[in-house]
Order: structure tokens, then sequence, then C-alpha cells
């Protein structure tokens, strides 16, 4: 059972989970990306909270505040903490909203634990449902990248990260849609993670396969994706959710890159209000 201790929750495996709770009203929970932690949400959390909901945002384990156990760096594990925090809150009527490798939890929590307390989610710019190329999967990313990844990361994880944050963030040689010094932010994020939650959940986002998940989606469910975004391309993910998840609302962002909830947040903001209050 979830016990709540001030800021964090704690797990079934004891791993304290660190929660930020803000505003009254509906619940809305976020579920940040690799390889950052709660506060990457420096946009939405305010704006959610001043237009009436209760905002609850959390580090996943390894990243962040939260603890950094040397195990459950799996999706299953994921889906479990989530359920964690929904519970040690008591959350009800909940919508989700993951980004990046936060869609992944959405998704298995929806089949492992079939989408209790939950009435409606979010996807943006999520790996679901299967980042990775194979026989069946043949316009997936090649395995390459992921090791490729993790390579990076054990050689010099401030570099990769800092050379990472270039394609993430959509940022070029002469142009650049979020400033220095949020890329450094993000940067510093970052590296508050455990070397091995980062590496660990190359492998967790790059090679679960969340086809099986998508069909038990049983709530009003909008995906959001970028048609630039070079890190989690949108024909392998957001488009092919949409199509899995049964009645899902694809929006597009035109030219996007990866991180639209910073290069993107007014937009997004209001997408997710309107959704919110549908």
């Amino acid at each position: 059972m979830a016990i709540r201790d001030t800021a964090f929750i704690r797990t079934g495996d004891g791993t304290r989970l660190y929660v930020k709770d803000w505003g009254t009203g509906r619940p809305v929970v976020l579920i940040h990306g690799w390889p950052l932690d709660a506060d990457m949400w420096e946009h939405q959390m305010p704006a959610l909270a001043e237009a009436g909901y209760r905002v609850v945002a959390y580090d996943r384990r390894g990243f962040g505040r939260s603890d950094q156990p040397w195990t459950g760096y799996d999706y299953d594990t994921f889906a479990d903490d989530l359920k964690a925090v929904l519970d040690g809150l008591d959350l009800q009527d909940v919508a989700l909203v993951g980004f990046s490798m936060g869609g992944g939890e959405i998704a298995r929590y929806m089949s492992r634990h079939a989408g209790a307390r939950v009435t409606k989610a979010v996807l943006v710019s999520a790996v679901t449902p299967y980042m990775l190329k194979s026989g069946d999967n043949p316009d997936g990313v090649d395995g390459g990248v992921f090791q490729g990844m993790i390579d990076g990361l054990r050689k010099d994880r401030p570099a990769f990260l800092a050379n990472f944050a270039k394609t993430f963030f959509g940022a070029g040689v002469f142009h650049s849609p979020v400033s220095a010094e949020t890329m450094t932010w993000a940067g510093n994020l970052a590296m508050l993670a455990s070397p091995k939650a980062t590496t660990a959940c190359v492998t967790a986002f790059g090679t679960t396969d969340f086809r099986g998940d998508m069909t038990h989606f049983r709530v009003p469910t909008l995906v959001i994706h970028g048609d630039d975004d070079q890190t989690v391309p949108i024909d392998v993910s957001g488009k092919v959710a949409a199509a899995a998840i049964p009645g899902a609302t694809l929006v597009v962002y035109e030219g996007a890159p990866h991180a639209v909830p910073f290069t993107h947040a007014e937009r997004l903001n209001a997408d997710l209000l309107a959704f919110l209050k549908g």
C-alpha cells in the first residue's frame, strides 16, 4: 500500500517518489520524459493550476529528487509506481498526461491496472506504441541507435546530453526555438538522474512493445506530436498510436520538434485545457 510522507510517495518496493501537488479541483497528473524530471512541466503546471485544476507531477524513480534504486527501470514497475502515486494521493477522475517516455507509463498502466481512477489521457511526443525496428515493425528505429545512446552516456554523460539537447529542442546552428539558458537548465535536470536510471531507461523506452496496451485505452485520449520530431518520429509513434487507440484524436504540430512542452508551451497549454474542459 502506498504511503504519503510529506512530499514523497513510497512505492511497493520502498522507493520514495518526489511529488509536486499544486492547486485544487479535478486532478491532472503529469508524467515527465527522459532524461528530465517533474520540473520540466515549468510552463504547464502553473497554467493548469491557475485554470482550476489540481496538478500533480512526480519524479520517476532514479530521476530528480526521487530515490535512486538499482532496479525497477521497466514499464511494469513504472506503471506500478504511477498507481502508487494515484493511490497514495487518493486521486479520482484523473486526467493523465505523459510526455515522451511518460506516455509508456500511461499505456502500461491502462492495461496492467485497467485504467483505474483515470477518465482522460494525453500522449505528448510519446514513445508508444513501439519504437524498435523489427520484422513486424519495419519503420521503427534501428536497435543500434539505442545502443549508441547507451555507449555515449557511459563514456561522457554530460557531453552526450548536451549534444542530445540540440535534437530534443530542434536547435540548429543559426536558430533555436528555446534559449541557451533553457537548454542548460534542462541539462542540469538531466544530470540529477542516476547514471543507472539514465541508461536503463533508454532500453526501456527503446525496446518495450506497447502495441498490446493500446486497446486498453477506454477513455477519451488526445495524441499530440510534432511532425519534425527527430527524437521520436511521428510516423512510428504518434500517428500509429492514435490509429491504435479507439476514438483517439491526433493533433499534429507542424514543424515542431520533440520538446513541445517547451517549444510550443502556449499552444500545448491551450490544447490541454480545451481537452480537459471538453
